[in-house]
C-alpha cells in the first residue's frame, strides 16, 4: 500500500511543475499566439519558478498544412530561438510528439543543436510499442523523455499493467497518467497513482498527472496525485486548453509552499493577457457539455462541437449522450 509523501507544509525537492498553456491551450485557438504572449509567458514562468515550458506540438508538416494553423503545432527550433535565444535560465523548454503524426526522424536536431530539453511523447495505450521506439530515438538524441498515455480511464487493467511493464525496461524519465477525459474522482486518479508508482519502483523514473477539468476536479486530482508520489505537474494559465481545461497555474503555485514558486508573476500575466483572449472569443474552461462527457468517461469531441454551435440545451445534449452510452 502507497502511502501520503508528507503533509501540506512539506517542500518536496522532486516536485516539477510543467506549463503547458501553449500545447494544451494551443487546441483552443488553433495555435495562434502572438510572440509577445509566448514570450511574456516564456518570461512569467521563468521568474515563477516554473520548471518546464512547453511550447506546442512538433507535428509532421507532411500531414498537417503550416498555413492551417500557427507556429507551435510545429514548434520549428528558429521558432522557439527567436522567443528564448539560448535559454540561458533554470527554466526547461518541453515539446509534445504524438504517435503517429510526427516526423521524429527528421524533424529533431540532436539536443547538442537544440534549446528543446524535453520531449513528451504522447500516445494511446495500443500505441505503446511505436511510443517505445520513439522514446528510445529521443534518449539517443539526448533528450529528456516522457511518454504521456492517454485515456487510460479507458483502458483495461491488464493493459496499464502491461505498458508500464514496458516502459519500465525503458529510457524513459517520466511516465505520465493523463486523465484524457477529464473522468477521475481522486480515489481512482490515486489507485491508478499507485500502480504507475509501483511500476517505477528501484529505477530512477518519475511520475507525472496531467488533469481535465471536466468536473471540476483538475486541481484536486492533481494535489492528491502529488501527496501520493506524483513527481511531475502539469498546469496551465487559467486552466486554459482543450474543452474544459487543465489544472490552472494560479492555483497549484498557490498550494505549493516551495518559496522558488512566485504566484505574484502569474497573475499580473492573467491580469494584462487573458481577458483579451477571452474577448478574442477564445473558448475554454468547464461547462456542463464537458462535465456530461466526463461523467461518462467520454472524448470531448461531442461536447467542442456543442460549444462551437452555441448550444445551450445541455438536457437534450446529456439525452443523447446516454442513447450512445
Amino acid at each position: 500500500m502507497n502511502l501520503r509523501k508528507g503533509n501540506l507544509m512539506d517542500v518536496r525537492d522532486d516536485i516539477k511543475v510543467l506549463d503547458a498553456t501553449i500545447r494544451d491551450g494551443g487546441l483552443c485557438n488553433n495555435f495562434e499566439f502572438s510572440d509577445e504572449f509566448v514570450k511574456a509567458l516564456y518570461e512569467t514562468n521563468v521568474k515563477s519558478g516554473i520548471d518546464y515550458m512547453e511550447f506546442g506540438y512538433k507535428a509532421s508538416r507532411n500531414m498537417f498544412s503550416e498555413s492551417d494553423f500557427g507556429k507551435w503545432k510545429f514548434c520549428k527550433e528558429e521558432d522557439i530561438r527567436a522567443i528564448v535565444g539560448n535559454n540561458d535560465t533554470s527554466l526547461k523548454i518541453s515539446v509534445m510528439a504524438d504517435v503517429g503524426r510526427c516526423d521524429y526522424k527528421t524533424d529533431f536536431l540532436p539536443k547538442s543543436e537544440s534549446v528543446i530539453d524535453m520531449v513528451r511523447v504522447a500516445c494511446y495505450i495500443h500505441q505503446i510499442p511505436a511510443a517505445i521506439e520513439m522514446i528510445e530515438h529521443f534518449h539517443a538524441l539526448g533528450y529528456e523523455t516522457a511518454c504521456n498515455i492517454m485515456a487510460v480511464s479507458q483502458a483495461g487493467a491488464n493493459q496499464i499493467d502491461q505498458s508500464l511493464q514496458m516502459l519500465a525496461k525503458t529510457n524513459v524519465d517520466v511516465i505520465y497518467l493523463v486523465d484524457s477525459y477529464g473522468s477521475l474522482y481522486p480515489e481512482n486518479a490515486c489507485e491508478l497513482t499507485c500502480k504507475y508508482i509501483n511500476a517505477v519502483e528501484n529505477t530512477n523514473k518519475k511520475v507525472g498527472f496531467h488533469a481535465h477539468n471536466n468536473q471540476n476536479l483538475a486541481f484536486a486530482n492533481t494535489i492528491e496525485t502529488l501527496s501520493y508520489g506524483v513527481s511531475y505537474l502539469d498546469v496551465t494559465v487559467q486552466g486554459m486548453g482543450r474543452g474544459a481545461g487543465n489544472c490552472a497555474s494560479e492555483l497549484l503555485i498557490g498550494f505549493l509552499k516551495n518559496p522558488k514558486y512566485n504566484l505574484y508573476g502569474i497573475l499580473q500575466f492573467i491580469e494584462k493577457y487573458m481577458p483579451a483572449l477571452r474577448e478574442q472569443g477564445v473558448v475554454w474552461g468547464y461547462d456542463l457539455q464537458y462535465f456530461c462527457t466526463g461523467l461518462l468517461n467520454r472524448h470531448p469531441r461531442e461536447a467542442i462541437e456543442f460549444t462551437n454551435q452555441d448550444r445551450k440545451d445541455y438536457a437534450e445534449f446529456y439525452h443523447s449522450l446516454m442513447d450512445n452510452y
